[in-house]
């Protein structure tokens, strides 16, 4: 089997390649980087197990000849812009990246006849935006109300799948996930930024102060290994075209980002009566997602699928994971995170 993944130098990408090396040895993994551009410290320890293609997929050349190269039986679309925060000052990369790539990779699937080729779109739960409390848990059929431009390029990647899927019979595999964490996700995302914070009071590197974004909203969580094991199964067991909502559905998976970031100083050696915590403006995002909690039973039990990693563990593997980097970058002066 051939295997293309899209995105395999990022958070999510560089997971699910650990995992089909680990799992599906047989497979030839084909991975997509942006020759000088691409950071490759998430994959340097795979690096020589991956056939790399220097592809940019906002280039619609690229990607046809990405596909043309690999010939893949299977495709995983990782790559996308994920940071939430910058996309209200770059709307227009956003799209580009997450929209028009889709669309450069779909066209050269449909212009190559890969038609019996599963295509894996990972959607994103804040595609709900401003979910009210009353309509919880979010299923398939909720509402869709976007408050970023991110979440937007996400409805727009996840609608163009569906469109090919129905226009040209491809093999379009939708799902939508709500909040996944775990080792390797950048500190500009809420739990990797409170880890890193913590990591460096621990170091002595910082004064004892946690600057935080809003704190109050409400999510499933999921730890990242658990999330690609759904994604492979996803392209195995579900119906091209339908969508999927995949996360940690049990009771013991939801939290506010505030229980996360105690949570995280209790496992540390950082006293809570030590510790202020400050919500820090230029960290707070000019409109929230209060709740993100969903029903995810349609994948569940067409799957079988279960997570097996709990919420502990995932802070737990996050702050040892900034604490290992820090560690080894200790005399590299890193930038400061964003939420």
């Amino acid at each position: 089997m051939k295997i293309l993944l899209t995105g395999v130098t990022g958070f999510v990408g560089s997971h699910l390649a650990d995992y089909i090396l680990e799992n599906h040895p047989d497979a030839k993994l084909f991975g997509l980087k942006r020759y000088h551009l691409s950071r490759l410290e998430h994959v340097k320890h795979i690096y020589d197990k991956v056939e790399w293609i220097d592809c940019d997929i906002t280039d619609a050349r690229a990607a046809y000849e990405a596909l043309e190269i690999s010939k893949p039986d299977l495709i995983f679309h990782c790559a996308a812009e994920s940071f939430v925060s910058p996309s209200w000052r770059h709307p227009r990369r956003y799209m580009d990246v997450n929209y028009l790539g889709t669309v450069n990779l779909l066209d050269a699937m449909q212009r190559l006849n890969l038609n019996n080729t599963p295509f894996h779109i990972p959607g994103s739960g804040e595609e709900y935006g401003e979910a009210y409390e009353s309509e919880l848990p979010l299923n398939e059929e909720s509402v869709l109300r976007p408050v970023n431009p991110y979440a937007v390029t996400k409805i727009a990647q996840d609608l163009i799948g569906f469109v090919y899927n129905q226009s040209y019979g491809l093999k379009v595999i939708r799902t939508r996930a709500f909040n996944h964490e775990g080792p390797r996700r950048e500190k500009v995302f809420g739990i990797p930024w409170y880890a890193y914070q913590i990591a460096r009071i621990e170091m002595d590197m910082q004064k004892p102060i946690i600057k935080t974004g809003h704190l109050k909203d409400k999510r499933n969580f999921t730890h990242v290994k658990d999330m690609v094991e759904a994604y492979w199964i996803a392209t195995q067991k579900c119906k091209p075209g339908e969508l999927y909502l995949i996360g940690n559905g049990s009771e013991d998976s939801i939290f506010t980002f505030e229980e996360a970031l105690h949570k995280l100083i209790a496992m540390s050696n950082v006293s809570m009566d030590a510790v202020k915590i400050e919500e820090t403006k230029k960290y707070v995002r000019p409109t929230q997602v209060p709740f993100l909690i969903g029903d995810l039973s349609k994948f569940s039990d067409q799957t079988g699928w279960k997570p097996k990693i709990s919420f502990d563990q995932i802070l737990s593997d996050t702050l040892g994971y900034w604490r290992k980097r820090l560690s080894d970058e200790k005399d590299t002066k890193l930038n400061d995170g964003i939420e």
